[in-house]
């Protein structure tokens, strides 16, 4: 495709390698840079973008798929970006099959955070009949990954926020020993507090949450 070998031949031409390193060290090494910053990413992304609209929109998920197939971590910031725009409001029900493997695959805060809170939650309000469904898949998932998508899903619904539902979600992982669950179970409560801070002061009363869940929960209330 003309747009990703557009892309690909920008990257590399804007390529910092001084950045690249410490870039990478802050994912701890999890993926390969071209040490390109935000700013200047998105413009030549955008750019290219542009140039190449009508390929995009009529491909967005193969050229999202390409992209995160890709080993440096811009080309996955690309794919997300693609795939928030043109899908919104023009999701389709397998497209779970498509959020599921993002959240899987190349894996890292940064991009889990993102499509849990611009497509797996764009997707649920689009398909709110599936929401159970897909909660229960992602919750029980050996992947915590999924398991931390379906917590921050919501995040971006205020008082459209299923509350009962956040609940049941925090309750199912607040045994949980690792970091990002314990972290992303107060950070969701903490930005529900920002809609109804009681209710959340109240959960947390009643609940043997982790010490940093309930301080995250608690910081602003």
């Amino acid at each position: 495709m003309s747009f990703i070998f557009s892309l690909e031949s920008a990257f590399m031409e804007n390529s910092h390698p001084e950045n690249a390193a410490p870039m990478a060290k802050y994912m701890r090494n999890h993926f390969a840079f071209f040490g390109i910053k935000t700013t200047e990413r998105r413009r030549l992304f955008k750019e290219i973008w542009k140039q190449n609209k009508a390929e995009v929109t009529e491909n967005s998920r193969t050229v999202a798929l390409q992209l995160f197939a890709k080993k440096q971590r811009e080309f996955h910031y690309c794919a997300i970006e693609i795939l928030i725009k043109e899908l919104k409001q023009n999701y389709l029900k397998d497209d779970i099959h498509l959020i599921k493997k993002l959240i899987t695959e190349n894996s890292w805060w940064d991009s889990v955070d993102t499509i849990s809170k611009y497509i797996l939650g764009e997707y649920l309000l689009e398909f709110p009949d599936e929401t159970d469904t897909v909660v229960k898949l992602f919750s029980n998932a050996d992947n915590m990954w999924l398991n931390r998508s379906v917590i921050l899903f919501q995040l971006g619904y205020k008082k459209k926020t299923n509350f009962e539902l956040l609940k049941s979600i925090c309750l199912k992982q607040q045994s949980s020993s690792e970091f990002f669950i314990q972290k992303a179970i107060g950070w969701a409560l903490r930005e529900y507090a920002k809609t109804d801070s009681e209710a959340v002061k109240e959960f947390v009363a009643v609940t043997a949450f982790k010490p940093l869940s309930r301080k995250e929960a608690l910081k602003n209330t």
